[in-house]
């Protein structure tokens, strides 16, 4: 598959990277914190995918809401991971970087659709 946009290739990027520090969760989380964390970061990607094969802008602005929501999502739980000791503040600082650069890519992208 071949992602176009560089909203979405960032957004896989941060997939990779949560899926690699939640291998070292505790196995208590399994079910809980680290399916969670997956399923919101993986989400922002999809709906991204999503929205832009659909017809019509409109919708494709939709689904970049919808990304951009489970991006809060996932910033939240990435929060409660550090402060619950699972991943170091230096992994969260650059976890949290990339979150911040899809946010505004997200907000430029449904800045220029609405346009």
């Amino acid at each position: 598959m071949e992602i176009n946009l560089d909203v979405c290739k960032v957004s896989h990027q941060l997939v990779l990277e949560v899926y690699k520090i939640t291998k070292c969760f505790p196995k208590s989380e399994q079910f809980t914190l680290t399916s969670q964390l997956r399923r919101s970061v993986s989400s922002v990607p999809t709906n991204i995918i999503e929205g832009q094969a659909r017809q019509y802008k409109k919708e494709f602005v939709q689904f970049l809401y919808i990304s951009k929501g489970s991006l809060e999502e996932t910033n939240y739980h990435l929060f409660l991971s550090k402060e619950l000791g699972y991943i170091t503040d230096d992994d969260y600082k650059m976890l949290l970087d990339l979150c911040n650069r899809i946010k505004m890519m997200l907000y430029k992208l449904i800045k220029s659709l609405q346009q």
